[in-house]
């Protein structure tokens, strides 16, 4: 699980783009960004900020990168951009349709400098149809996917959980799925250079498999209209408020489960219930499982049912969820002691790295490197900083 030589310039910003290449960073590629000599990827700056002066969601989304700044708006910034293009294995832009093409650093183009680049277009709503120009984040691909119901009622007329939307980390997670792919088959002798288009509204859509059976035979609805197994359609596959404001999660699909959580909760008169398509069996079931819940704290349930089969877990806050002993067990929490604490790379390999770089690259820090790499001689750097072309 190792990218070791593979060398990607990255010209995206803010989260999904820079997330599918902290993920090749992660396992051993050089990944360079390239910024514009303004103010660079936004997110350097967003609020809050980390420890060591960068936005937080810079920080934990560009360790161990290299960055340089080019003015690609020139045609001397966009002749430096193509010698590094000689030297990459990937480029990878977030860009809406049509930007890299007035620019000139469109797949075209760039395979005329490296006919075995591997291109990735990691855009909302993908490079053609109806919505391909229109702005998005990850909500929105949520919604537009069927996967967002903002109108679930618990049957006390309170809201119920609806989940997070994830369109942004899944896009930047298949675009690095789809990048290694590309890779892989160019090493195997399937395919040379490749142009791969990533829509994030495609991924979330993708995503939606195990619930779009219906929608895509015109099968009959659900006991409840609009919902499915997997999305509030039975109330043993389903999240509930407990006593302290907090909630659960039950996902007693399998009858085995089922009996397990009755049995552990001393209802066992509830077991029959289970797998009945009758409305009026489901929403009496939902009923008690609500009040059920709602007599102790989250905790208590957690100690309660801690040790039964049943497939049953709490509902955890961000904060919780880094100090959890499941993710604690697993490193998943990666604490260095010369950085802030992240995420770590969510796999586990015999060929992992001993250490990873956890350095965050300021803005064009490492433009002479790069420059000098692509044979430019020390004169001709010292003119392009002077210039601007290059910072």
């Amino acid at each position: 699980m190792r990218l070791d030589g593979v060398r990607v310039l990255d010209l995206s910003r803010l989260l999904p783009g820079p997330y599918a290449t902290q993920l090749l960073a992660d396992s051993g590629a050089e990944v360079v960004k390239v910024e514009d000599t303004g103010a660079g990827d936004y997110a350097r700056t967003m609020a809050p900020e980390s420890s060591r002066g960068f936005g937080a969601i810079f920080e934990m989304v560009n360790r161990g990168k290299r960055s340089v700044a080019i003015d690609l708006k020139t045609e001397t910034g966009r002749a430096v951009f193509y010698r590094l293009v000689e030297d990459a294995d990937v480029v990878l832009e977030g860009f809406r349709p049509g930007v890299v093409d007035r620019l000139g650093i469109d797949y075209e183009t760039l395979t005329a400098h490296n006919d075995e680049l591997v291109y990735c277009s990691l855009t909302g709503y993908g490079q053609d149809g109806p919505w391909a120009d229109r702005a998005g984040h990850d909500l929105n691909y949520v919604a537009l996917a069927g996967l967002l119901d903002m109108t679930r009622e618990s049957p006390d007329g309170k809201p119920r959980l609806t989940g997070y939307p994830i369109g942004d980390m899944a896009g930047g997670l298949f675009a690095a799925f789809a990048i290694v792919e590309a890779l892989l088959s160019r090493e195997l002798g399937n395919t040379g250079g490749e142009y791969i288009d990533v829509a994030m509204a495609d991924v979330v859509a993708s995503f939606s498999q195990s619930i779009a059976y219906q929608s895509l035979t015109g099968d009959p609805a659900e006991p409840r209209p609009g919902k499915t197994a997997l999305t509030g359609g039975v109330p043993w596959y389903d999240s509930y408020e407990t006593a302290d404001g907090n909630w659960v999660t039950l996902a007693a699909l399998e009858p085995k489960f089922w009996r397990a959580f009755c049995e552990a909760v001393g209802r066992t008169d509830l077991v029959d219930a289970h797998g009945s398509s009758n409305p009026d069996v489901l929403a009496a079931l939902e009923h008690e499982l609500c009040d059920l819940f709602r007599e102790r704290a989250r905790d208590e349930w957690e100690a309660a049912l801690e040790n039964v089969d049943a497939a049953f877990a709490g509902v955890y806050a961000p904060t919780e969820m880094v100090d959890h002993p499941q993710f604690r067990a697993r490193g998943l929490v990666e604490r260095p002691a010369d950085a802030p604490p992240r995420i770590g790379f969510p796999a586990r390999s015999t060929t992992d790295p001993e250490a990873t770089d956890e350095t965050v690259p300021n803005q064009g820090e490492h433009t002479r490197q790069y420059l000098a790499d692509s044979g430019y001689g020390d004169a001709k750097i010292e003119d392009l900083l002077e210039s601007g072309v290059v910072q």
